[in-house]
């Protein structure tokens, strides 16, 4: 089983940066990875995934303004937070997915909060 850990959250002010990262405990470097946010009373919706050949994929309401990234040797996965809005506050989680969009192992989540 694979763990996943997330971390880098917190409270930031609309336009500012947050830079999350997820640690997971055994390689992921065959396999496609996903950060995923679910705000009160809403929807987990898909953020961005990169893939094993780190073709990447990003919801409309956040391309030009997230960038997900990966190292395998640190096994660790990225996403890069700029230009944040309030609709952006959520918990965010990592996941794995052991065949395209099947994400099987979560983390525990790392709260992002953009307000003034």
């Amino acid at each position: 089983q694979v763990q996943l850990v997330e971390s880098g959250g917190g409270l930031v002010q609309p336009g500012g940066s947050l830079r999350l990262a997820c640690v997971a405990s055994a390689s992921f470097s065959g396999y496609t990875m996903g950060w995923h946010r679910q705000a009160p009373g809403e929807q987990r919706e898909l953020v961005a995934s990169i893939t094993s050949r780190d073709s990447t994929v990003y919801a409309d309401s956040v391309k030009g303004r997230f960038t997900v990234s990966r190292d395998s040797a640190k096994r660790t996965v990225y996403l890069q937070m700029n230009s944040l809005k309030p609709e952006d506050s959520a918990v965010y989680y990592c996941a794995l997915a052991l065949v395209s969009n099947a994400y099987r192992y979560w983390g525990q989540g790392t709260q992002v909060t953009v307000s003034s």
